[in-house]
Order: C-alpha cells, then structure tokens, then sequence
C-alpha cells in the first residue's frame, strides 16, 4: 500500500530563547488538504511552533521539510513563497493603509495575476469590497481579520497556519472564520489551527496536537481527543 507524502514534516524540532526552552523534540506530520489542531495552555509553545514553521524564529535544532524540501532556517518570505501562510495572533494588517493596499501588499506578482488575485479576495469576502477604500485600522475587528484571512487566501496557499484567529471576536464573527478556513480546506488547503475553542478546533481538525510546556503531552485523532484528556492538559474553562 501507498502512502501519501506528508505535505509538512517536522522532526525534532527545537526553539530556544536564550536559556529556555521554549520548544523541544517536536515531531509530526501534515498530510494535504488536512487540518491539524494544536492546542495547549498559556505558554506551552503553540505560537513560537507557528513561528518557527514560517521563519520568524529560526530552531536550534531538528528540522522542517515542505513539500519535501528542507525550509529550516530559510527567511520567512521565501517560505511565504513556497506556499506556507502564517496568519498570526493580532490580525497582522497594516492599519494606515486602505484595504485595497494590504491586499496588494500581499501580492508579489504582476498587475494582471494582482488584479485576479484581489477579485478573489472580495468573492470571499464581499464586505470588504465594500470597505477597498477605508483604512484597515477603522476596520471592526472581525473586518481586520476577514482582511487577515484575505490577504492569505487570495493568494493560493497549500498550508495555512491559522493562530489564534478566533481571539476577541463575537461568536458570528467566529463561525465567519471557521466558515473562511472551511473553505479554504474544499480548495485543497491544509490548516494548522491554534484555537482557544478546543471543542470548535476538534470538530474542524482531521489530528490534534496538545503541547505541554514546548513538548507533544499528547497527539492523535481529533475525535479522540475526548473531554477527559482535554480536562487533563488543559483544564476544565478551556476544554468547555
């Protein structure tokens, strides 16, 4: 039998911030067209995971392959170019700028696959079609991040890595996100999702990640990622 190659491959994978360590043997695979939900508490690693899979922080050891090539330690524009989109924590929009110049700011093309590219951003979110001249910054938040998700989608990623993308939004504005990623995965999209809804991110995810303390506590199905187990790593507030 056949095994699909894995779309993202980190093995061993180590961060550290001067004397701590903020990440430790970290190993696991993305398949394509697959999501992955990585959850944990405050400080066990999730987002320094996000950065150094996209090349904000370089590893001090192990490695990350995508699509079979080693991208350890490669600048973060050049992953962005291999297919690999980080949406971080704080929306990550210029906010002086209109929404019309992020979202050409997300483009390094010419004017022709721009134009095509920005027209697929407001199909998949015609309010901000609406809004092209305002400044991103007196934007709503779940505007901001309908915009955050834009900038990445318009341009035809195969792995997303969605952190935290949920955070301070009103519950419509959530299931707006989980609706965008959703169908970003009918496209053929992997996700990585850093979630605070870890009931919401199991339902979504094919494969579950819970890190403790810059280490795997535990990986496996998402549907096996039962209450008990998310009570034990994570607590009951959480896990509700």
């Amino acid at each position: 039998m056949t095994t699909t190659p894995a779309l993202l491959a980190v093995r061993d994978l180590a961060v550290r911030y001067g004397p701590a360590h903020a990440l430790q043997s970290v190993t696991f695979d993305v398949q394509p067209n697959s999501a992955l939900a990585v959850l944990g508490p405050n400080g066990s690693g999730k987002s320094t995971l996000a950065r150094a899979l996209s090349g904000l922080v370089t590893p001090t050891a192990g490695s990350i392959e995508l699509h079979g090539r080693n991208i350890t330690g490669t600048a973060a524009e050049e992953i962005r170019r291999t297919g690999l989109v980080h949406l971080p924590e704080g929306r990550g929009v210029f906010p002086t700028l209109t929404v019309l110049e992020n979202l050409r700011m997300a483009t390094a093309c010419d004017r022709r696959q721009r134009a095509t590219a920005i027209e697929k951003a407001f199909e998949i979110f015609p309010v901000l079609g609406q809004r092209r001249r305002q400044a991103a910054g007196t934007l709503s938040g779940g505007e901001q991040q309908m915009l955050s998700l834009a900038r990445a989608l318009m341009v035809d990623p195969t792995l997303v890595i969605a952190d935290e993308m949920s955070l301070g939004l009103a519950p419509k504005m959530v299931d707006v996100v989980f609706e965008s990623l959703q169908r970003a995965r009918a496209a053929g999209v992997a996700v990585i999702m850093i979630e605070q809804f870890a009931s919401r991110a199991l339902a979504f995810a094919d494969r579950c990640l819970i890190l403790q303390r810059g280490r795997i506590a535990w990986a496996g199905a998402a549907d096996q990622a039962g209450d008990e187990l998310l009570r034990r790593y994570l607590g009951d507030a959480t896990a509700a």
